[in-house]
């Protein structure tokens, strides 16, 4: 019996070594990593704003089109083109384009007739559309998006500097009612908070394609979506991934900056567009996957050693003194990170909709290995 006692004595003292172990890991990435953005204050200098091209690729997209595109088209900016590329759609799509085509000169179409996508998404036909752009300066967007003001391009093309190549922004999701959407939020939030707050410090691994600029030039020197062409997703992240380094990319958080989609309205839906996300991060560089990875892992098994701990009542003063230090650390960087970011009416159910994350990532690898992606549209 004592030899018993022994080993679940060493048992539970194991688990929670560990347990703080992952404390330690994430107190370090909330205060040393994402207290960067939590903190950030942008460095002012004066603005140069140099021609854009705005780049959409749009497959059967007749209704956001109709909804969105003359809020890119309106933008405050000098000189600025948008090009549109018809993905072969079968409904009106091209009909709409070639109505705003009318009213708007600078408007360009780039049509597909054909389906000669042989690798499917969106990387072809954004392919044409960046060479069919007429300016160095390029700025994605989706067509289910649309810029929160008529400052956007100004926002984010004004970052650009002879030694600044890529500039990443935040696309955030329509604030509606219901569970799903405040997970929807959450995850773009938490997405965001570690993709922008290791930009900063030089870590940059990934832009989403609802809101990001980068160099023309930088595309073909780097030979566009060569590498990956055969990856259905990672337009936005593998390109980023592959081609940032610690100089050459800045972010631009302003409310002005920001474009908004409508959410997922079904869990299925929700669960899908994540599954395709992270499908792409086993493509990082090996340095992103193992930040990253950590990062989640940590998460992780500090949820789960949690729970094991508590259930058991082990040490259990240490236990929720480390626990209220990692609440109060991460409540103190997440609120100040959602006001950077103007998302609203999540904090309190933050913790929360974490454990969720925590519990459906890992389904989502799981997922990924065993099954094929969705096709895009």
């Amino acid at each position: 019996m004592q030899i018993s006692q022994h080993y679940q004595d060493l048992f539970f003292f194991i688990l929670l070594y560990m347990f703080i172990i992952c404390w330690i890991i994430q107190l370090f990435y909330h205060w040393v990593v994402f207290s960067r953005l939590a903190f950030y204050k942008p460095r002012k200098k004066k603005r140069v704003f140099h021609p854009v091209s705005v780049i959409i690729s749009a497959k059967n997209e007749y209704k956001n089109l109709k909804n969105n595109l003359h809020l890119v088209l309106e933008q405050d900016y000098p000189e600025f083109e948008v090009v549109v590329v018809n993905d072969t759609s079968d409904d009106d799509t091209l009909e709409l384009l070639k109505y705003y085509k009318l009213k708007y000169s600078h408007l360009k179409i780039v049509n597909i007739t054909q389906n000669l996508n042989f690798f499917r998404g969106k990387k072809f036909p954004l392919a044409l559309g960046i060479k069919a752009a007429a300016h160095e300066l390029l700025l994605m967007t989706d067509a289910d998006c649309r810029p929160i003001s008529n400052q956007w391009i100004r926002k984010m093309a004004g970052n650009f500097r002879n030694d600044i190549d890529i500039v990443l922004g935040y696309g955030s999701y329509e604030r509606k009612k219901g569970f799903l959407n405040k997970l929807v939020r959450y995850d773009t939030f938490h997405v965001a908070m570690q993709y922008l707050s290791l930009s900063l410090i030089g870590k940059t691994y990934m832009g989403v394609g609802r809101n990001l600029a980068y160099r023309k030039s930088l595309f073909y020197k780097n030979k566009g979506f060569s590498s990956h062409y055969k990856v259905q997703s990672g337009d936005d992240d593998l390109f980023i991934n592959r081609v940032a380094n610690s100089d050459n990319t800045r972010i631009e958080i302003d409310k002005e900056s920001h474009t908004v989609s409508a959410p997922a309205s079904a869990l299925k839906e929700f669960y899908n567009q994540k599954k395709r996300h992270v499908s792409t991060a086993r493509y990082y560089k090996n340095k992103y996957k193992m930040i990253l990875g950590i990062y989640s892992l940590s998460q992780f098994l500090f949820w789960i050693l949690f729970i094991i701990l508590i259930s058991f009542q082990i040490y259990l003063l240490y236990l929720l003194l480390l626990f209220a230090i990692k609440l109060v650390s991460q409540f103190i960087i997440n609120k100040n990170c959602m006001n950077r970011l103007d998302e609203k009416n999540l904090f309190l159910e933050s913790f929360f909709l974490e454990l969720v994350l925590v519990i459906l990532n890992p389904l989502l690898v799981f997922s990924n290995l065993a099954n094929k992606q969705e096709k895009w549209k």
